[in-house]
């Protein structure tokens, strides 16, 4: 502030001494470059600038360019006329410049709070969980707004969120509680200090407060505006996430019913035949005797592996399953599973060739499991004499291992579908045995493992099932 008077006052005295020394002009052009020089002091600085200097070049003017020079006389007409119009040049000038700054630095405002706004909503809508949206709202309205404290508080469970330097205790509860109630638009009495309502809808929220902060009425709405929208947002992506959940629930729930309900009716059908045949007809002869045990004991192992594969799917579901990892050759693991897994009347040729491979760090037990249910799959869903091959080779840092058969395929639409449990695909569930839950369990095993499972198919040229398992660490 010194500075400017000092400069304001020594531009005068510059342009004084210049034109009464040295550069001598008339009197015109001495009042039209004092004029000029109010005019940059009201442009730059303010009025009381202006105006002091208009006064001291109104004597300076009087003094030293109007007769008689070297005396202040206000009794000339041209003396009252240079001194209205400096003053008037000094209040007209200030005051347009004042208000161009005005507009200027309320220019200036706006596009901040516009960019504040943009900011934070852009930062919300990366946020959909209701849960860690609360919690961060505060955090995320301090670093945006600059201000030290913020406390969120909603309705719902009298819950409070808050950060930033003055905490509030449990006892401030009802007090909030209060406010969220009562209050219907932006609160801003205290100096830096904002109480801002959120609603759903017409229905109070909760209460934002926001203390150290300098912002516009308009900007507060906006804040709160987005805050409310943004946890509207989140609850309703929650109800549709959770509705969701509650229609592939019941579907799930659907499927296994029908699927259970099927699976199990067929051997049971088998079983109580045979059963009711056998008790029926003491006479029968030993053949058929040993026939109808035949289809009891096949019937119940089918019933065996039907409830073992339920027990073994909600198992891995709920994590009980307890893994032993250990490194395994892969050579090993094929030739285990191309000895054991389709038994000695399968009529599908099985070609393996397997590369020199690291080992692999897996569940030996596990592993067979997958290979089985793969190896069975591509047996049931082919011709008999139609090859299987089953290879290995190294794929971005893990081992891939794939099973690959000439059978029925699969169609493309149902690709996506082929590993959910209890689905089968509809061009051959008619027409081969199973659960549907061979290849979720193998699905599970896997991602268990850290890897991934994959088909890729097409209808009557065959499938190829690859699934991945990381090696043996160095």
């Amino acid at each position: 502030m010194i500075f400017r008077w000092i400069a304001s006052f020594a531009a005068l005295a510059g342009i004084v001494l210049v034109y009464s020394r040295w550069l001598h002009v008339n009197q015109t052009t001495v009042a039209l470059t004092l004029l000029l020089l109010i005019l940059v002091l009201a442009a730059n600085f303010s009025l009381r600038y202006a105006v002091a200097v208009s006064l001291a070049a109104t004597l300076a003017y009087n003094y030293f360019f109007l007769p008689p020079i070297g005396a202040i006389t206000i009794a000339d007409s041209q003396n009252w006329l240079a001194l209205f119009a400096f003053l008037s040049t000094a209040v007209i000038g200030s005051r347009l410049s004042q208000r161009a700054r005005d507009e200027a630095d309320e220019a200036r405002a706006r596009q901040r709070e516009v960019e504040l706004s943009f900011q934070l909503g852009r930062e919300l809508l990366q946020l959909d969980d209701i849960a860690n949206l609360a919690s961060a709202l505060p955090m995320l309205i301090a670093r945006v707004t600059g201000a030290h404290t913020v406390v969120l508080y909603l309705l719902e469970g009298d819950r409070l969120f808050q950060h930033g330097i003055a905490a509030l205790g449990g006892v401030e509860i009802p007090h909030l509680r209060q406010l969220s109630l009562a209050l219907q638009q932006v609160d801003t009495s205290q100096h830096g200090h904002a109480m801002l309502p959120l609603k759903a809808g017409v229905r109070p929220r909760g209460l934002l407060t926001l203390q150290g902060v300098d912002l516009s009425r308009e900007s507060l709405e906006t804040i709160g505006g987005l805050a409310s929208i943004a946890l509207d947002r989140a609850q309703a992506l929650e109800e549709v996430a959770r509705g969701e959940a509650n229609k592939e629930s019941e579907r799930l729930r659907t499927l296994l019913i029908d699927s259970i309900t099927h699976e199990l009716r067929t051997p049971l059908t088998s079983i109580k035949g045979a059963a009711s045949a056998m008790l029926a007809n003491d006479t029968l002869p030993h053949d058929a005797r040993r026939d109808l045990l035949q289809v009891i004991d096949e019937e119940s192992d089918r019933l065996n592996l039907l409830v073992s594969r339920a027990t073994e799917m909600a198992q891995l579901d709920s994590q009980q399953v307890h893994m032993t990892f250990q490194p395994v050759a892969v050579a090993d693991l094929l030739a285990e599973a191309e000895s054991s897994c389709l038994g000695s009347t399968a009529q599908n040729p099985v070609t393996t060739t397997v590369p020199k491979l690291p080992r692999v760090m897996v569940d030996p037990e596990f592993i067979h499991k997958v290979l089985c249910n793969l190896l069975e799959n591509a047996a049931k869903y082919s011709a008999d004499g139609s090859p299987i091959f089953l290879s290995a080779q190294m794929q971005s840092g893990m081992v891939a291992i794939s099973v690959a058969d000439r059978g029925f395929g699969i169609d493309s639409g149902e690709l996506a579908l082929i590993f959910d449990r209890f689905y089968r695909a509809r061009t051959q569930a008619g027409r081969v045995a199973g659960t549907g839950m061979g290849l979720a369990i193998s699905k599970a095993i896997v991602e268990a493992h850290g890897g991934s499972i994959q088909v890729t198919s097409q209808l009557d040229h065959g499938s190829v099932f690859t699934f991945t398992l990381p090696v043996e660490p160095a």
